[in-house]
């Protein structure tokens, strides 16, 4: 009959106690929110209702002065949104730079729309400042998180 090898158990080194171990990235840094700069005032939740309550009344008003109260009610809801993303950016929480991004080439298109500016320069301009935005906005994002990318 042959021998028989015994494998050696392979011991690793007892687990940290939780005390022990450093905290980690969300942990240290918090999982809440920024807070807003007005406080513990819910802003951005009364503007979403005011805004919600504003379209809904526009889509079963209907006719013109309906069109207007439910694209009023759209721009304002993403104001609110778009006001707590810059807000979770640049305090490094969390990296919104497409949407912010986004919504500067849009801004950009809306302005060259409203100057007169001719339909040919839309896209170029509406392009150049989304790509420039990105690349200034991740760069931002990423100082602000301390390195890291995104989350």
């Amino acid at each position: 009959m042959g021998r028989r090898s015994r494998k050696r158990a392979v011991t690793s080194p007892p687990p940290t106690p939780a005390a022990e171990r450093p905290p980690a990235r969300a942990a240290r840094r918090g999982d809440e929110r920024p807070p807003a700069p007005w406080g513990s005032f819910p802003l951005v939740e009364l503007a979403v209702l005011v805004a919600i309550v504003i379209g809904v009344w526009g889509f079963l008003r209907g006719g013109r002065s309906g069109t207007i109260m439910l694209l009023t009610g759209c721009v304002l809801g993403s104001l609110a949104g778009l006001e707590l993303s810059i807000r979770e950016h640049f305090a490094g929480y969390r990296s919104h730079t497409t949407l912010l991004a986004g919504a500067a080439a849009v801004a950009t298109v809306a302005a060259l729309f409203f100057l007169g500016a001719p339909r040919l320069a839309y896209l170029p301009a509406g392009a150049t400042v989304f790509g420039l935005g990105w690349w200034l906005l991740r760069g931002a994002f990423q100082r602000r998180s301390g390195g890291v990318s995104f989350r």
